[in-house]
């Protein structure tokens, strides 16, 4: 089965063999084309030949220079929280991967889990939806989720995590590597986040800090990890995140990055006895729910565990008897929060009346 993992590890190189070098040079060859569409849209809005929309309120942009997940939606749920806290009417806008027609993907039925009474308005246009949420919701600020390539939105604060496990994408453009645009877009970025920053060691954080810094001179610089928090079930339940400790687990997912998913679990002291991995924004059937339930149970394993992103898409309390629960994750930053919050906090002093 060719997945995420599969994908990693052939543009990673740690797949090796004939047939492996033959496949990533027809991967380099198929990322011609991609690169030169991607450079020939931003040479138009760098030259300003395409138009860039303001909308009267201050829009902050939480984005990824790659594919594949960087743990957007714990730093999301960090924005929305500290405008809330200024009493700042915020809403959040996203393009909605994966939904289907006239629903909401999961990542913003997550959200709204998180964060009840943040709006949160999908669409392909963005430009459409940062209107509506300033004239439906009166909304003084908007935080735009996943708009880093999305520039035809004016932003006035540009945040671009790097997950620290694959910073560059491997070198290379889509499908070569997992590099959505050049590494030297970086340049615009107000502020670079290396995510999941205990998953690698201190020299190798202050290598891609380096490296970043050379990119991006201007750019405030902080680390956060992704730390779990807690377990919740369909039913809003909770449980301490302790109880994962030396448990034997089925895990799943269907998000960007499934072996970053993995560690957590793994770090928190879990025993993932066993796993399944699905594409992102996978919409789960009925007999994919009801295979994990029969291998859970034949193994005898105490829980079923996922995200919290693949929960909010499957109705069950239990399958096949044996309890599902998904891990809650919240952002931390360990290095640059002050500096991160003062620019924030700078751009929120300009933000106008409801």
């Amino acid at each position: 089965m060719f997945n995420a993992s599969s994908f990693y590890d052939l543009v990673s190189g740690r797949k090796q063999g004939i047939g492996a070098g033959i496949a990533r040079a027809c991967l380099r060859l198929a990322a011609i084309p991609y690169s030169a569409v991607v450079g020939l849209r931003n040479f138009r809005y760098d030259q300003h030949w395409a138009e860039i929309v303001r909308v009267g309120v201050p829009v902050i942009s939480v984005g990824n220079l790659t594919l594949g997940g960087t743990g957007k939606t714990p730093f999301v749920k960090w924005m929305a929280k500290h405008c809330r806290q200024r009493d700042l009417r915020v809403a959040i806008l996203s393009r909605g991967y994966g939904a289907a027609e006239g629903e909401k993907n999961d990542e913003a039925m997550e959200l709204e889990q998180a964060l009840p009474g943040v709006p949160h308005l999908q669409s392909k246009d963005r430009v459409a939806i940062a209107r509506r949420a300033r004239e439906q919701y009166r909304s003084q600020v908007l935080v735009l989720d996943d708009g880093f390539q999305h520039r035809r939105l004016a932003r006035d604060l540009d945040i671009v995590l790097l997950d620290a496990t694959q910073p560059f994408g491997f070198g290379y453009l889509f499908p070569r590597g997992t590099l959505r645009e050049p590494a030297t877009s970086l340049a615009r970025a107000d502020v670079v986040c290396l995510s999941r920053a205990n998953q690698v060691s201190a020299n190798e954080r202050t290598r891609i800090r380096g490296e970043v810094q050379r990119l991006a001179p201007q750019a405030v610089w902080c680390e956060a990890i992704h730390a779990p928090s807690q377990l919740i079930n369909s039913e809003a339940e909770t449980l301490p995140i302790e109880q994962l400790g030396e448990a034997k687990v089925m895990a799943f997912c269907g998000i960007g990055n499934p072996a970053a998913f993995r560690g957590t679990l793994e770090a928190a002291g879990a025993q993932v006895a066993e796993w399944r991995e699905f594409p992102d924004h996978h919409r789960y059937t009925v007999e994919e729910i009801a295979e994990m339930g029969r291998a859970a149970q034949g193994a005898g394993l105490e829980r079923i565990v996922c995200t919290h992103k693949d929960l909010v898409k499957i109705d069950h309390r239990a399958v096949a008897g044996v309890p599902l629960w998904a891990v809650t994750v919240e952002l931390e930053l360990l290095v640059g929060e002050t500096e991160v919050a003062s620019a924030l906090d700078t751009l929120l002093a300009t933000t106008p009346a409801p």
